[in-house]
């Protein structure tokens, strides 16, 4: 106990000469601790402090190699899921992606936005539909996934870079034909959902020049002007392709590939383009892990390093997948 034991005479009298009525009578007598015993304090209180510092600096120096290794280089993240939904995992994700640009990383940020739509879809009496893990898109539901995406989702993000520091410039595929569209091959049943046709990243090049970070919502529009929902994860895999990104983040609200899908033990780590396609021939791989699994197989095809899918439900997964060696989900290589 750091409280030193109080001299006798502090102890007052015997208990008869301490007063049986009034105001004091049911007083506690807390003894004082000693100059010496706050000094005790005070050593013990910079020691915690000290341990604290101490610990953050090791985190910093052992990320020294990762932020080596990834410095100037882009990545690119998918945004969506539960990290969106949450308030404290929203603030995590925004933090770390400044971090990151802080030390020296480009990141772009191309995000979805469908507990958001949802919500909004609701609104206006449209119950949600998902076919294959891809959103059935009739002509009402798009005019809300461009209000919610391009007009709230994408500005909301963009005013929370710059809370937490950074500069970040909001996009959509629309904006200098960054993204053109085409109906996917199941438009009968999915309506406008579109599949990206090409890519034109020269808008992107001098933002991240800047250091600035590219938000970018996934609605693109055909040859024609009709707008499309893309699904995030392709059109963030095309977007990364098309830069020539070092590593393809997808936040998602699993932990990542499962050797055994209905085995949330099984979580695989690391695998390469073979087995990832494998297992979706098997139906080993289903649902919304599919366009998941596919883009990044897509984007590794097309030159980026790696791509990574993740786990948005834990808070730093972004800085735990690039800054360590201690991912939170699975990371395919070619």
């Amino acid at each position: 106990m750091l409280l030193t034991k109080p001299h006798s005479s502090s102890l007052a009298a015997p208990s008869a000469a301490l007063p049986k009525h009034g105001p004091t009578a049911n007083r506690v007598v807390t003894p004082l601790a000693s100059s010496s015993s706050r000094r005790g304090l005070r050593v013990s209180a910079a020691s915690v402090a000290a341990a604290a510092a101490l610990s953050r600096v090791d985190v910093l120096s052992e990320a020294l190699p990762f932020i080596q290794r990834f410095k100037g280089k882009t990545v690119v993240v998918k945004y969506g899921g539960a990290a969106m939904k949450s308030p404290e995992l929203q603030a995590s994700v925004i933090r770390d992606l400044v971090l990151l640009s802080c030390v020296g990383l480009r990141p772009v940020l191309v995000h979805g936005g469908g507990p958001e739509i949802n919500s909004w879809l609701a609104r206006v009496g449209v119950e949600p539909q998902f076919r294959n893990g891809l959103r059935v898109t009739d002509a009402i539901t798009m005019e809300v996934v461009e209000m919610v995406l391009v007009g709230k989702v994408n500005k909301q993000l963009v005013s929370l870079i710059s809370l937490a520091g950074a500069t970040a410039v909001g996009l959509c595929g629309k904006d200098a034909r960054l993204l053109t569209a085409r109906p996917s091959r199941d438009a009968a049943s999915l309506g406008f959902v579109g599949e990206v046709t090409r890519v034109d990243p020269s808008v992107l090049h001098p933002i991240i020049a800047a250091g600035h970070i590219p938000v970018i919502a996934t609605v693109a529009a055909d040859e024609a002007g009709q707008a499309y929902n893309i699904n995030a994860d392709t059109a963030a895999g095309e977007i990364a392709a098309a830069i020539g990104a070092e590593k393809l983040l997808l936040l998602t609200d699993v932990s990542g590939v499962l050797a055994d899908r209905d085995d949330p033990g099984s979580l695989v780590r690391e695998v390469d383009v073979a087995w990832v396609r494998q297992m979706v021939a098997e139906g080993k791989v289903g649902g919304g892990m599919i366009p998941k699994v596919e883009c990044c197989v897509h984007a590794i095809a097309q030159g980026v390093r790696t791509a990574s899918i993740i786990d948005g439900r834990v808070p730093h997964s972004l800085l735990l997948e690039i800054l360590t060696d201690e991912g939170t989900g699975t990371m395919i290589t070619g």
